[in-house]
């Protein structure tokens, strides 16, 4: 029997479209030109009638190419396509349309795509990220993402979302959600609980399409009745596709195919009744070809001899035969499967995890396929019961063995410690750790690893006990191996680096730079002369370095500290000049003058004979050590980097001439 479901095929948006372009086709006249922007639907069949009939499809570069020629009195008509375009491509199609009649400009973008439009628009005007479910190479995700005025993010399951949001610092503003109109309604239904779980403020808009509900809905029903179902659907349709994955969940011969020349007779044999969907792009005359084609084999001697073929392949099920069945029910202590031939094969919980923690449902899904032992039969209760361990033990040693031979990098959860060393959890196999393998220091504390989860590799393998070695510290040596080769091949002079300081000698610093340690000379951290490297840093500080020399060779690299921007001489040269007059402060004295601190780290010399109007004999006669005086600036030697000052130069003229004018007694009479 073959059983077609009645909302398989074209969706209202997509019927609207192609009715839309048909009547284009019906009345267009020699010269007009008719094209669609990308893909009208994603139907291959469909689109090369369209192409066959003069409708042209255009890519984004070929809108100014139709504008130019509209505006030289060519007709154009162009199709914004079901799944709609990007804002800006939008906004560019309505400008040119503006300036010419000879454009037009049909939208025959589905109303639910528009309304995501408005929603990503509306509700991210103050930064609130959106985040889609869907594909994110998809036409019409792309012009959602168009709409989003603040972060936007894709993803396309459950598990996707819950590491972003895990991974999220801060969630601040609320979060807003929307699926992609043809998502998977089971899909979708995960990734609410798990926004719902992290963002008590998220908003959540129910944007799948209601007829693709009503599709995937019916899909479910069918494909939980039938033998086989066939979807029909362009291979690039995510409608489609999700249709296929719906069907494969109930029936395991659910085949997806694009015409009737796809349908894999030679797969369906054993199937009695056979379901036909199709996704929306799937016009009816496809459907009902794929229907003919089945009914008229179905009636032929050569399916029948398929179907005897088939049952001969059924699984035997007895008492230690590996087995595989469909999950039809999961509750807090078993899962049970469809094995066919009304049979029911049951797991409890202790025969599928060691854990009383863990929720059944978070480790199987309706639909999933299970491989399991069986450990016994009753074919009068028509039931088995299963071990899905037995199962996993093979597997699982395989993986280990696997992972040995392929040196590669696993993630291991630690479970204990024990007497020299560590026992770790790989893929369900107790795997021991040895002390000299764990990474931690011999006085360290291995309990520190229980219940954490580490990288490690396989590096012992001892078939006959089915025991296994791992080792934390090779994957520790090898990271910093590649780490150092990746520094020292992209180090270069100049390169600025952040880290912290790790240890001091009376000859330094050395700074962690993440794959190697650098020097920086006690030299190069200050300006100032100073004694001792702890003046200016100590350990744990993280300070700003700057690569001086690299001698890869040996593997040694200096760095630099103190910047141009921290030079005393610079500091000063901006902000005095000569003749510029300034506070000063006497740090020594000598017998030809006295030296005075202008700005940290620059002192000026303040010659004997520039300290008074007179002559002295001594320099501590008139000043002396911390003494602030005023002084002007008389000479600058760059080269050197020296300075003149003069108190002298600031004492007024007038005692100056005074000094200069004869005395009283000595002055000529007015007689004379």
């Amino acid at each position: 029997m073959i059983t077609v479901a009645k909302n398989a095929g074209f969706c209202f948006g997509v019927r609207r479209a192609t009715d839309i372009v048909e009547k284009l086709i019906k009345t267009k006249k020699e010269g007009q030109i008719v094209g669609t922007l990308g893909k009208l639907i994603h139907n291959e069949q469909y689109n090369e009638f369209l192409s066959k009939n003069g409708v042209l499809e255009l890519s984004h570069s070929d809108i100014e190419k139709m504008a130019s020629l509209a505006m030289e009195g060519t007709s154009v008509t162009i199709v914004i396509r079901t799944h709609g375009v990007e804002r800006e491509i939008q906004r560019t199609l309505e400008m040119y349309a503006n300036q010419t009649e000879n454009l037009r400009i049909i939208d025959s973008t589905c109303p639910y795509v528009k309304k995501i439009h408005q929603i990503a628009w509306e509700n991210t005007e103050d930064g609130s990220p959106l985040i889609v479910i869907g594909q994110a190479d998809h036409p019409e995700v792309k012009s959602i993402m168009s709409y989003v005025r603040g972060q936007g993010y894709v993803f396309t399951s459950a598990e996707e979302l819950q590491n972003h949001l895990e991974a999220s610092e801060s969630l601040d503003k609320p979060i807003i959600m929307v699926a992609q109109t043809t998502q998977k309604l089971t899909e979708w239904e995960k990734c609410q609980k798990i926004l719902k779980k992290y963002c008590t403020n998220a908003k959540i808009f129910d944007t799948i399409c209601s007829v693709t509900e009503k599709r995937q809905t019916e899909a479910m029903e069918l494909s939980s009745a039938c033998d086989a179902m066939l979807i029909i659907g362009g291979k690039e349709s995510s409608n489609t596709k999700k249709l296929a994955l719906v069907c494969k969940q109930n029936c395991e011969k659910s085949f997806l195919i694009q015409t009737s020349g796809d349908i894999p007779f030679e797969k369906l044999g054993g199937a009695k009744n056979i379901g036909i969907t199709a996704g929306a792009s799937t016009p009816d005359s496809l459907i009902q070809e794929v229907k003919i084609t089945m009914s008229e084999i179905m009636e032929t001697e050569n399916f029948a001899a398929m179907l005897e073929e088939e049952m001969a392949k059924k699984q035997k099920i007895y008492v230690g035969a590996t087995v595989k069945g469909i999950v039809m029910s999961i509750d807090k202590n078993e899962i049970r499967l469809d094995l066919g031939d009304k049979l029911t094969g049951v797991i409890t919980r202790d025969q599928i995890t060691d854990s009383n923690d863990v929720a059944l449902d978070t480790l199987f899904n309706i639909g999933d396929e299970v491989e399991a032992t069986v450990m016994s039969k009753s074919d009068f209760e028509g039931t088995a019961i299963l071990s899905k361990k037995k199962v996993d033990v093979v597997k699982n040693w395989n993986k280990i063995v696997e992972y040995q031979a392929s040196g590669e990098v696993v993630s291991a959860k630690i479970t204990a410690v024990t007497k020299g060393g560590l026992v770790c959890d790989i893929d369900g196999v107790r795997v021991f750790i040895p002390a000299s393998m764990t990474g931690v220091s011999k006085d360290g504390d291995m309990n520190a690893l229980v219940n954490t989860v580490q990288e490690v590799k396989i590096v012992e393998i001892k078939e006959d006990k089915k025991s296994a070695i791992a080792s934390i510290k090779a994957v520790l040596q090898a990271k910093r191996k590649a780490e150092k080769e990746a520094f020292w091949a992209s180090v270069d002079l100049g390169a600025v680096y952040e880290g912290p300081v790790k240890s001091i000698t009376s000859y330094g610093a050395f700074v962690d730079l993440g794959a190697v340690d650098g020097l920086v000379h006690i030299t190069e951290l200050s300006w100032k002369r100073i004694k001792h490297p702890s003046e200016v840093v100590k350990v744990g500080d993280v300070i700003k370095v700057f690569v001086k020399a690299v001698d890869k060779e040996n593997g040694k690299i200096s760095l630099g500290y103190k910047t141009d921007d921290e030079n005393p001489w610079n500091i000063f040269k901006s902000k005095y000049a000569v003749d510029d007059v300034c506070e000063v402060k006497v740090v020594g004295t000598t017998s030809f003058g006295a030296f005075a601190q202008i700005v940290p780290g620059v002192d000026g010399l303040i010659h004997i004979s520039q300290i008074a109007d007179q002559k002295i004999e001594n320099v501590n006669d008139v000043i002396k050590v911390d003494d602030v005086v005023s002084a002007k600036i008389v000479g600058i030697d760059d080269e050197k980097q020296k300075v003149s000052l003069s108190i002298r130069a600031l004492l007024p003229v007038a005692e100056e001439a005074a000094e200069e004018a004869p005395a009283e007694d000595e002055a000529p009479s007015d007689a004379e």
